[in-house]
Order: C-alpha cells, then structure tokens, then sequence
C-alpha cells in the first residue's frame, strides 16, 4: 500500500482542444486537492462544472484516447497520482497507472457486453489481467460483490438485458471493485439506480475501499447520497473548485452562491424526509417501503425498481 498521497492535484487546468468547427474550452480551472491512503472524497457539481473531465483524467482513461477522440489534457498546473505525473504522461504508464486504479464510468452500465452473464462480467478482469486465475476463487469474489451491491443472488445469471439501468450499473461498479484498486475512480455510480438504494450503494464502496486501506473518489450530484460515507467532499462550479472539507463544514458556511443552493436542497430534503417519517408512518411505525413486491434490500419485484429501466 503506498505511504504517499494517492492524488496530489495542484492548480490543475484542463483544456479540450480544439477540434474540427470547435474552439478550444476550458472544462477546470485552478483545481487543487490532496487524497490520503484511505480516504474517501466525493466531487460535487451540477452537469457540466467539470467533475467528470477530471475523473476521466486522473484515471488515465483520457491518456489512452487518441487525439483525433478531443480528449482532454492538462495544460495547466500538476496532478499526481499514484505516484505517476499525469500532464503529458505516455501509454506505456498508463498500463501500469491503472493496474491501480479503478474506474467506474457514468454510462458504463451501459456499455456491458451483451452476450455475457453478470457472474462472467463482474468476474472477467481478474481473467485479463491473469489467465490462470482459479475460477472458483473468482466467482466467490464475483457473487460476494454482488450481494454487497444489494443486488438478488439470481442476477448472476443474467445477462444485461435482462436488468434494469440500475442494476447494470452496479454490475459495473463491481467490475470496477474486484480487482481491489488502490484508488477507485467512480463517476455518477448511482447513475439510474433507485433512490432507495443509492446511499447504500456508496456506502458499500466507501466500506470496502476503507477495509482494504484503499482510497476513493466518487462524482456525484447527490449530495444526500453521499453524506454518509466520504470523509470530505470538493464542490466544483464552471470548473472552479468553490468548497472544500467535510460536508458539515462546507455547507455550514458556504462562501459561493453554488455551495449555499446545495446547503438549502439539503436542508429542504431533510425536512421533507422528517415529515414523511411522521406523516406517512403506518400504525405498526414502519413505513411503506416495504409493500407489495418489496424483498427488504430497495428492490421491488425481481428486476427491482431502478429509475430507468431497460
């Protein structure tokens, strides 16, 4: 496990160059943050502010891009991680760069091969990276990392057609989990997964990165799921890094209009969850989340009630 900081970001700007009618655009600007070794930061921004160029950087996914794809590249400041320097960094580090991190794109529940049970995708990059890897070690690992997900046994099984967006992606969350990285990288990981399953969701993957003394940053709009889980959060506007610390901090005293919208959609979400919990309780105090097709881990009926299904 390393002993250094996982991230080291300083000052970093980021630039799409320009690309055939396109000028060039700046997509973040000035970004500075630090990750410890088993620390877990959420990156919070609206659609658009950037969190996700940076991801896609600092997992080395945007070097492996070929310049006819406009793929982002730093032209500003310095960013390290895992010890390798990212600005200008080549190929043949990448490969070793992302032997030791994670990543867990936005749309990568949709981008699962077709053909493939989830117990073979979940299960495949331990086979890339070693052949000889024994399979039933392998579909232990696989099945324990599903079940976590609050995913049912019998989705194994399936291919993803057969699963909501949801649960395709967290399908891919454990595909970006099994090979326990060092750093997971993890954008929008509740992208299309159903609200009552979101905050465990993160849960689960700050849980098992802090047991393995392992870091992560995950991107999220939704502060509400985070909350639980991230030791500190980085609030990102129009590419601006505009908060920075633990959520009570950042949202007890908000300096940007941005941060202080997100401190009063958090407050109203609170309330209204306060009002339910006495309002909407049945006479036994439970509410009714637990009705018709309801299995106890937020999924309703067997391909589970994910916000956008398949």
């Amino acid at each position: 496990m390393v002993d250094r900081n996982v991230i080291t970001a300083s000052d970093v700007t980021i630039e799409y160059p320009a690309h055939s009618v396109s000028s060039a655009f700046t997509a973040v600007k000035g970004f500075t943050l630090t990750l410890a070794p088993g620390e877990i930061v959420g990156l919070v921004g609206s659609s658009g502010s950037g969190k996700s160029t940076l991801a896609h950087v600092a997992s080395g996914q945007a070097a492996l891009r070929t310049s006819k794809d406009n793929s982002p590249r730093i032209v500003g400041g310095t960013l390290d991680v895992l010890g390798y320097t990212m600005r200008g960094i080549k190929r043949s580090k990448v490969s070793k760069l992302t032997a030791g991190v994670g990543y867990v794109a936005q749309d990568a529940g949709s981008k699962l091969t077709s053909n493939m049970t989830v117990a073979e995708l979940v299960a495949e990059p331990l086979f890339l990276r070693d052949r000889r890897f024994d399979r039933r070690e392998a579909g232990l690992k696989a099945a324990t990392l599903v079940d976590a997900l609050l995913l049912p046994v019998g989705t194994m099984l399936k291919q993803p057609h057969e699963l909501s967006s949801g649960q395709r992606q967290r399908v891919a969350v454990a595909r970006g989990l099994i090979l326990d990285p060092v750093l997971l990288i993890a954008d929008e990981p509740t992208a299309g997964v159903d609200v009552s399953v979101r905050g465990a969701v993160i849960d689960v993957i700050a849980g098992l990165q802090r047991s393995r003394g392992a870091s992560a940053l995950i991107v999220s709009h939704d502060l509400d799921a985070l909350r639980r889980s991230v030791d500190r959060i980085a609030v990102i506007h129009e590419g601006v890094v505009v908060g920075l610390g633990t959520i009570d901090e950042v949202l007890g005293d908000p300096r940007h209009p941005y941060v202080a919208g997100l401190a009063r959609e958090l407050h109203v979400d609170e309330v209204d969850e306060d009002d339910y919990d006495d309002e909407d309780a049945d006479e036994d105090g439970y509410d009714d989340e637990g009705g018709e097709g309801y299995d106890g881990e937020g999924e309703r009926g067997e391909a589970g009630d994910d916000a956008d299904r398949a």
